[in-house]
C-alpha cells in the first residue's frame, strides 16, 4: 500500500501548491489563573483579563457589524477549555428558544457554540453548541463540511461536556467547559495547535456572525468549514486519561402474531410475551492525548430512535442512516464515499442488523486517533448467527495523512467480512483529495473487493471500483462538478452499500451564483444544471441519463426556493415492480419532468417545507406532493409531521393501472427539560398497511447516564377485507434499559 500511496503523491504533487488559508498568525488561548463558578453567568473578573473575540456578520450581510453586541472570551486549566459568551440583545423578548432537545440542529434558532480542528487539519471538526435553554448540541464535521449537512455532519455523535445558560432583560448569557479528554489533539511538544470557529445566531434578524470572518460563498455549510478556521494555540494542555465504563442493563416484553402453518388464521407465538432480559458493558480508554479505545461486550441497541418510512418509487436500494451511538465516534474518519449520496465501501448498518432485523453483536472493539502523521480507525465485531445468516466477523482498518499542503490527504482502506461457515469477502481502497489551487479539488479513488462465493480474480476489472472527480467549491461565480465512475459488475464490498453496480459513466454539476448584496432582499441566487449518464458493463447499454437545469433562491430571510426541468432517459434491463400489480418492463424509456421546493425559516412558530414534482414516469404519468409542517408551541412542546403523495398512472397500458401511495408520520417532542424528553413517532404508508408507532422516553442527567422506557407496536389497518382477518397487530414491544458510567 505505500508504494501506491507513495505513487499517488508524486503523481499529483506537480499539480498542487501549499496553501495557507488564514494568513493570519495564531492566536494565544490564556491560561486561567482563578477557579471559575460554573453557573452560567460570567461575570468573575478573570473573564475580563482574556482576549475577546471580535464576530463578524456572516449572513445577511457579509463582513457587517453584528446588529446586536456580544462578549466572548476563552482561556482553560488543567482539565477544562472554559468559553463564555455575554449575548446581549436590545430587545430580549425577541430572543426565540423554543426547544430543550439534546442535539437539537440549532440552524434557524438563537445559538451560540464552537467548532475545533483539534488536529489542525482543515478536514475534520468537533462542534459544541447551546441555546438559550441550555441544551446540548455536538457534532462532527468532516471532509471540510463540503457536500450537504446530512453526509458533512455527524448529528448522532455524542462526548463529556457541560454547559449552563441564564437569560435576563439583556440578553443571554453561556459558561461551557469542554474536558481536554474530550478532545483528541497532538501537542507539538508543550503546545498544542488547533483551529477555531465561533458561531452566534440571532433568530429575530435571521442572522449569522462568526469568527474568524467565513465567505458565504461556501454556501449553507459555510460556518462549519474547518479550513476558514482560525489558528489557536495552547500551551501546557494536556488531557487526562480516564476511563470510561459503562454496563447497561435491559429488559422487556414481547408479543407476536403470525400466520399458522395452513395460513388461515393469525395466531399468538406463545400464550405468554416473550421476556427479554439482558447486560452489556462498554469501555472507553484514551490511550493518550491521540488515540481512544473502545470495547463493547454483547451490544444491545434497543433505545435507538426507529428509521423513517420511505417511499421507493426506484429499481435500487434505499439507504437507512446510521443511528447507533457505538459507530459514531470519528466515524468520518472510516469514510471512503464511492461518489453516491450514500455509497461507501464501509458502511456499519451491515453489522449487527440484516434487513431491519437486529442481530446480536457478541462485541468489539475500536481504535481511533493518529499515529504519527496518519489519521487512524480500526474496528473488529463478531455477531451471532442469525436465522439463515451465519455468525460473522466484520473488521475494517483506515488511514489517511496529509500531504503537499493543508487540504490534501491521501489515504487506504481494508475490510474483511468473515463468515464462521467459511465465506469470506475482502475489499481494499486507496484514495487521495488534491487541493489544485484556490477552490479547486482533484478526488481520485481505487477500489477491488474478492468475494469467495463469486472467486473473481482481482486482476480484472470486474471486481474493481475506480472514481476520478474535479470540483470547485464555491456557490458564488462559477463552480462545477465532474466525477467519472466506473463500478465493475462483481464488485461487491461485503461491509458497504452500493445502490447500483455494474456501471460506469459521468456525472456532475454546473453553476453560476451571485450575492447581490446588502440593498438586496436576496442573500444569493443561481442557476445550475446537473447531469449523468450511465452505462451497463454487462451490455453497454444505457442504465440512466438525466439532464436538468434550475434555479435556486435565498432570501435574507431564510426562505429557500428550487424549481428545475429534468429529461431522463431509463434503460430497464429486468422487470422491476412499483406494487404487486404495477410492473416496469425491460426496455428504454424517455420522460420530461420538473420538480420544485421551498422551505421556509424555522425561526418561527410555524415553519413548512414543501416539494412538488410530475411529469412522465417511464411509461405513464406521476405527480408528487410533499408538505412537511414544523410547529415550535413552546421550549417543552414540538410538534412535526409530514405527508406524502404519490399519483402514479399508466393511461395506456390494457387494463390502465394506477397507483396511489400515501405516508404519514406525526411526530410529538415533550422536554420537561433537558434532562428529560419524551417523543411519540406514528408512521404509515398505505401500500405497506403497516401502521408503526414508536414511544421513546428518555432520562440523562448527565452524559453518560441514560434511562429509557421503549415502546413499539407494529400494526396492519385493512382488518376487515383481508384473509386471514388481521390481528389488532402483529408486534408490540416494551423496553426499560439503563446505563451508567462511572470514570475511574
Amino acid at each position: 500500500m505505500d508504494k501506491i500511496l507513495n505513487y499517488l503523491i508524486s503523481s499529483f504533487t506537480i499539480l498542487a501548491f501549499s496553501a495557507n488559508l488564514s494568513g493570519q498568525d495564531a492566536v494565544k488561548i490564556k491560561r486561567l489563573t482563578e477557579p471559575v463558578i460554573f453557573d452560567g453567568q460570567p461575570n468573575e473578573a478573570i473573564w475580563t483579563s482574556l482576549e475577546k473575540f471580535p464576530l463578524v456578520m456572516h449572513r445577511p450581510n457579509f463582513m457587517a457589524n453584528p446588529s446586536e453586541e456580544c462578549d466572548i472570551r476563552i482561556g482553560y486549566d488543567n482539565e477544562f477549555l472554559w468559553v463564555s459568551a455575554k449575548l446581549f440583545m436590545k430587545d430580549a423578548s425577541k430572543i426565540f428558544a423554543v426547544t430543550k432537545k439534546r442535539d437539537e440542529m440549532l440552524f434557524d434558532y438563537d445559538a451560540f457554540g464552537i467548532i475545533l480542528d483539534t488536529y489542525n487539519d482543515n478536514e475534520n471538526g468537533l462542534a459544541f453548541f447551546t441555546a438559550p435553554t441550555g441544551l446540548r448540541t455536538d457534532y462532527t464535521v468532516s471532509n471540510d463540511a463540503s457536500g450537504n449537512h446530512e453526509t458533512a455532519m455527524n448529528t448522532s455523535w455524542n462526548t463529556f461536556w457541560d454547559v449552563k445558560t441564564t437569560r435576563d432583560d439583556k440578553g443571554w448569557y453561556v459558561e461551557m467547559r469542554i474536558p481536554f479528554s474530550s478532545l483528541k489533539f497532538k501537542p507539538s511538544g508543550d503546545m498544542a495547535t488547533m483551529g477555531i470557529i465561533i458561531t452566534r445566531n440571532i433568530s429575530s434578524n435571521n442572522e449569522t456572525d462568526t469568527y474568524p470572518a467565513i465567505d458565504p460563498k461556501y454556501g449553507f455549510m459555510a460556518t462549519n468549514k474547518v479550513s476558514q478556521a482560525q489558528t489557536i494555540e495552547i500551551q501546557g494542555a494536556r488531557p487526562k486519561k480516564p476511563v470510561y465504563i459503562s454496563p447497561y442493563v435491559i429488559g422487556g416484553l414481547s408479543w407476536d402474531w403470525k400466520k399458522n402453518d395452513p395460513e388461515t388464521e393469525y395466531v399468538k407465538n406463545d400464550p405468554y410475551p416473550d421476556k427479554t432480559y439482558n447486560a452489556g458493558i462498554d469501555v472507553k480508554y484514551n490511550i493518550n492525548s491521540n488515540l481512544t479505545l473502545d470495547l463493547t461486550a454483547n451490544t444491545d441497541f434497543a433505545q435507538v430512535e426507529a428509521d423513517d418510512q420511505q417511499v421507493n418509487l426506484t429499481r435500487y436500494s434505499l439507504f437507512f442512516p446510521e443511528k447507533r451511538m457505538f459507530f459514531q465516534e470519528r466515524s468520518s474518519l472510516f469514510d471512503f464515499s464511492l461518489g453516491g449520496r450514500a455509497d461507501n465501501l464501509f458502511y456499519s448498518r451491515n453489522i449487527g442488523i440484516s434487513g431491519r432485523e437486529p442481530i446480536r453483536i457478541y462485541g468489539g472493539a475500536r481504535i481511533t486517533g493518529r499515529l504519527g502523521k496518519w489519521d487512524m480507525g480500526f474496528l473488529n465485531m463478531q455477531t451471532e448467527e442469525h436465522e439463515s445468516t451465519p455468525g460473522e466477523n466484520f473488521g475494517v482498518l483506515r488511514m489517511r495523512r496529509q500531504v503537499i499542503n493543508q487540504n490534501s490527504y491521501v489515504g487506504g482502506i481494508i475490510t474483511s467480512r468473515m463468515g464462521m461457515n467459511g465465506t469470506q469477502n475482502l475489499a481494499y481502497g486507496v484514495d487521495g483529495i488534491f487541493r489544485i489551487f484556490g477552490d479547486d479539488y482533484l478526488n481520485v479513488k481505487w477500489s477491488q473487493a474478492y468475494d469467495s462465493e463469486s472467486g473473481k480474480s482481482l486482476n480484472s476489472l470486474d471486481p474493481s471500483f475506480i472514481l476520478a472527480s474535479w470540483e470547485r467549491r464555491s456557490e458564488e461565480g462559477l463552480g462545477y462538478r465532474i466525477n467519472y465512475t466506473y463500478s465493475g459488475k462483481e464488485f461487491n464490498p461485503g461491509i458497504g452499500f452500493i445502490q447500483r453496480g455494474g456501471v460506469q459513466g459521468v456525472n456532475g454539476e454546473l453553476l453560476y451564483g451571485w450575492f447581490p448584496g446588502e440593498k438586496s432582499k436576496l442573500h444569493d441566487y443561481n442557476i445550475n444544471v446537473r447531469a449523468e449518464r450511465y452505462t451497463r458493463i454487462e451490455d453497454g447499454n444505457l442504465e440512466s441519463m438525466t439532464i436538468s437545469p434550475g434555479f435556486e433562491i435565498n432570501t435574507k430571510k431564510n426562505l429557500h426556493t428550487e424549481i428545475s426541468l429534468q429529461y431522463q432517459k431509463e434503460g430497464v434491463f429486468f422487470d422491476f415492480p412499483l406494487s404487486e400489480d404495477i410492473w416496469i418492463k425491460a426496455g428504454e424509456y424517455s420522460f420530461l419532468g420538473f420538480e420544485g421546493s421551498i422551505n421556509t425559516s424555522e425561526s418561527r412558530v410555524i415553519s413548512v417545507r414543501g416539494e412538488i414534482n410530475g411529469g412522465k414516469f417511464y411509461d405513464g404519468n406521476r405527480i408528487g406532493v410533499q408538505v412537511m409542517p414544523n410547529l415550535n408551541l413552546s421550549s417543552s412542546l414540538k410538534l412535526s409531521g409530514g405527508y406524502e403523495f404519490n399519483r402514479i398512472w399508466f393511461p395506456d397500458r390494457d387494463n390502465n393501472n394506477s397507483l396511489n401511495i400515501h405516508s404519514i408520520n406525526m411526530r410529538a417532542l415533550y422536554m420537561l427539560n433537558t434532562k428529560l424528553s419524551a417523543t411519540v413517532l406514528v408512521q404509515y404508508v398505505n401500500t405497506e398497511d403497516e401502521l408503526i408507532g414508536n414511544f421513546r422516553l428518555r432520562y440523562n442527567p448527565r452524559e453518560g447516564n441514560d434511562f429509557y422506557i421503549v415502546y413499539n407496536d407494529l400494526r396492519g389497518l385493512k382488518r376487515l377485507d383481508s384473509y386471514p382477518r388481521l390481528p389488532d397487530f402483529f408486534n408490540k414491544t416494551i423496553m426499560v434499559k439503563y446505563t451508567h458510567t462511572f470514570i475511574l
